[in-house]
């Protein structure tokens, strides 16, 4: 029969799902706690504690220095005691000795300790259990009660621990009641003082994604791959899948029998349309189905360096609204989809732009090469201006003229950026190669910066645009690119990159003047040599005095400057030097001493000195 220890021991780990081994260590570090709270033991003092589930025993183990007369019982003990639990110990060894009495001896305080110590480090273990298990959900659906609701979060129940959902992640003109069911997909789960903090969406993109997993076993299973979903919570979604098996119908899976598969996850999100394409490799095929259900004439990429990767695509005058959507909804999320910026052009307009251009480079040649094509759209156009019905045929030769048109203007383009890469390329040598290779979301970024930054699509490609052309990333931020910008640049810092990577730049960077350090060296030669000649000829100008009056001595001089080679700096040096010792001989007069019968020198003194300003000094 199990005693009463045994039993509690074991209702304490069921009610709080823990693990016993928690539930042990809590009572162990409590008992050390009462036992240091009790007998005031040092810090430094190691104490240990073991529990037998069994009987319900604590032993308590306390550190002892090994003495031969034992003063301090706290912290001594007898060699004979000693070595009953350490039969090899010698004198001045420590040992770990069990303390008599154990919890009998615990007086009210002590037991107050032990209970609130035990308390706090099962609330501890529990908020670390319960952090280590939704850690594991994060990003994935789990099923919440709605606890409260104001204006800006709702709370949710989801059993041992509690979830927020705020107003960006609620999806717009979903009401939410007390007790009502909902599911939720788990953004992120973050430590807190008082157990983790769960951050729960239900406009995410990634919610989707996960609801069409549950309801599509073959994207479970992986033969259909999701490519991409493009999301505006609780008005339309667009989701790009392929298949990864031959003879499967990627977007039939998704639908299924009678639409069933769709219509659960169109109610599970409040009515929300959702759009399945079939993703295509071809990027002009891509960008017309995701353009559906308008009609397109015709799609011309622009992949430019700079400005980055922009569509036009020309629909016929009837299809330009539903291209378009309401608000541009529709082209907005082909856009988010494909990661292209698309201009969206009726037929009509396409061709009075290019009528309107057709005496420039390079619609110039149509004027030569197609001139009865030119002149019947010029007709069929202020038909159309003037408001008479065109004819399904004149719309037929429109949309092959503006066909005509942006294929000639695609191929200039082209021309122009086959001329930009060569630039680009020059650059992009000097980045490590490898991190062309790293995703935009292997970076450690928030997810709207990485929804604006696909467009890159890898982090080597930032790199070079802060090289070249930074505005590029102020564009597809938009308005967070001040705030954004230097959180790029620090995860662009923390990628690790190969040591060979890291080498290389190195090498580009380095310049070949290897022969500088030769220079400056002899450069300094130079001007130690320099210095030398200074002193040398100093002194020689000490050894010869010039005077101020005497052909002979100037004669001197001049033989001097014959012989030596002065330069600027050395003859301005000489004239101060002259000029100093100018200065020195004004300072004195020369006397005749009447009484001494000699001619003394007379200096002159600084004022305010307590005697004569001229002393006396033999010449």
């Amino acid at each position: 029969m199990k005693n009463e220890f045994e039993l509690a021991f074991n209702e304490i780990a069921e009610l709080r799902s823990l693990p016993q081994e928690t539930i042990l260590e809590a009572l162990k570090t409590a008992l050390i706690s009462a036992y240091r709270r009790d007998s005031n033991a040092s810090a430094a003092q190691k104490v240990d504690a073991e529990f037998d589930l069994v009987t319900g025993r604590a032993r308590i183990f306390v550190e002892k220095e090994v003495v031969e007369d034992v003063l301090n019982p706290a912290t001594e003990v007898d060699l004979e005691k000693a070595r009953f639990y350490d039969p090899e110990c010698q004198l001045g060894d420590t040992v770990m000795v069990q303390v008599e009495g154990t919890t009998k001896k615990f007086g009210r305080i002590a037991a107050q300790t032990a209970k609130q110590v035990i308390l706090q480090k099962i609330r501890e273990a529990e908020r670390n259990a319960l952090y280590e298990e939704y850690v594991e959900k994060e990003g994935d659906i789990i099923n919440g009660t709605v606890q409260s609701v104001n204006s800006s979060r709702v709370i949710l129940s989801l059993g041992r621990a509690e979830a927020q959902m705020p107003r960006a992640q609620q999806i717009p003109g979903e009401k939410y009641r007390p007790h009502d069911k909902v599911r939720v997909y788990v953004l992120e789960v973050t430590r807190a003082n008082r157990g983790p903090q769960i951050v729960v969406s239900r406009s995410h993109r990634n919610m989707l994604r996960r609801l069409l997993e549950f309801e599509v076993p073959e994207i479970y299973n992986g033969q259909i791959e999701i490519k991409n979903i493009a999301r505006e919570a609780g008005y339309r979604s667009k989701v790009a899948v392929a298949a990864l098996q031959d003879g499967i119908d990627p977007v039939g899976a998704c639908v299924g029998m009678r639409g069933i598969r769709i219509q659960n996850i169109v109610k599970e999100l409040h009515d929300e349309k959702i759009d399945v394409i079939e993703w295509n490799p071809n990027q002009e095929q891509f960008i017309e189905k995701a353009l559906s259900p308008a009609r397109v004439t015709g799609v011309y990429l622009d992949d430019d360096p700079d400005q980055g990767r922009t569509a036009v695509v020309i629909v016929p005058d009837d299809q330009l609204s539903l291209a378009i959507g309401r608000e541009g909804q529709n082209a907005r999320l082909a856009a988010k989809l494909t990661g292209w910026r698309i201009d969206i052009k009726s037929v009509t307009e396409a061709v009075s732009e290019a009528l309107e251009h057709i005496m420039e480079p390079p619609l110039d040649e149509l004027m030569t090469k197609h001139t009865e094509i030119v002149a019947e759209v010029s007709l069929i156009v202020e038909k159309k201006q003037a408001g008479r019905v065109v004819t399904p045929e004149e719309y037929r030769v429109l949309a092959e003229f503006a066909d005509l048109v942006e294929r000639r203007l695609q191929k200039a383009r082209d021309d122009a950026r086959a001329a930009r890469l060569a630039e680009i390329n020059a650059v992009k040598m000097t980045l490590p190669q490898s991190a062309f290779e790293i995703s935009v979301d292997k970076l450690d970024l928030p997810d709207e910066i990485i929804e604006a930054l696909q467009p890159l699509e890898n982090a080597g490609e930032i790199m070079l645009r802060f090289l070249i052309d930074e505005n590029r990333l102020r564009r597809l931020l938009g308005k967070m690119a001040d705030t954004a910008l230097p959180k790029v640049q620090a995860a662009l810092d923390k990628l690790v990159l190969p040591d060979d990577d890291l080498m290389l730049m190195d090498t580009v960077d380095e310049s070949e003047p290897d022969q500088q350090p030769e220079l400056e060296v002899e450069a300094v030669e130079t001007v130690e040599e320099t210095a030398e000649d200074e002193v040398d000829l100093a002194a020689l100008i000490d050894a010869f005095p010039v005077k101020e009056k005497g052909s002979r001595r100037k004669q001197k001089g001049d033989d001097i400057e014959d012989e030596f080679d002065f330069d600027d700096d050395d003859e301005d040096e000489r004239r101060d030097r002259k000029r100093d010792k100018k200065n020195r001989h004004k300072k004195r007069q020369l006397v005749y001493d009447e009484e001494s019968g000699q001619t003394i020198a007379k200096r002159k003194r600084k004022g305010g000195r307590k005697r004569s300003s001229w002393d006396d000094l033999d010449y």
